[in-house]
């Protein structure tokens, strides 16, 4: 069983603009993805840092799409200490904190894949997970 966690980023990406193939090729893991979770093949792990930053989405309707996927996480990874002190670490290689904070999360909720469309932050790499975008996670589960 997979256990993952989607950025915010990530979650978003269906309501971009659906112009580039890259974008409309990312989306269309990404709803698969969505389809496995649903299914249960896929354990989704949500967090203090998404639910925080999905409330400062600005559309109603985009903001309650992504705030019913936390219903379906098996974990909710609340702040602690020790969360903050590993964000610092992945701070010191350039990460800003809000993404820092959301790969600490999925570390100590225990996800095996950490999924961005974020391109800075698929240059990123720690021991402890694995960082892809929606694509190649799609095709490690599809092999």
């Amino acid at each position: 069983m997979y256990r993952i966690y989607l950025d915010n980023c990530c979650f978003n990406r269906p309501y971009d603009d659906q112009v580039q193939q890259r974008i409309v090729f990312e989306t269309q893991a990404k709803l698969y993805i969505q389809e496995q979770i649903l299914n249960k093949n896929i354990e989704l792990i949500w967090s203090y840092i998404l639910k925080f930053e999905n409330s400062r989405n600005l559309s109603n309707a985009i903001r309650n799409a992504i705030e019913q996927w936390e219903n379906l996480s098996i974990l909710f990874v609340e702040k602690t200490d020790k969360i903050v002190e590993k964000a610092k670490n992945i701070m010191t290689t350039g990460i800003h904190a809000a993404d820092a904070l959301h790969i600490a999360c999925a570390i100590a909720g225990g996800c095996q894949y950490f999924l961005t469309v974020d391109k800075r932050l698929l240059k990123y790499t720690d021991e402890n997970i694995i960082i892809c975008n929606p694509i190649e996670f799609f095709n490690i589960i599809t092999e």
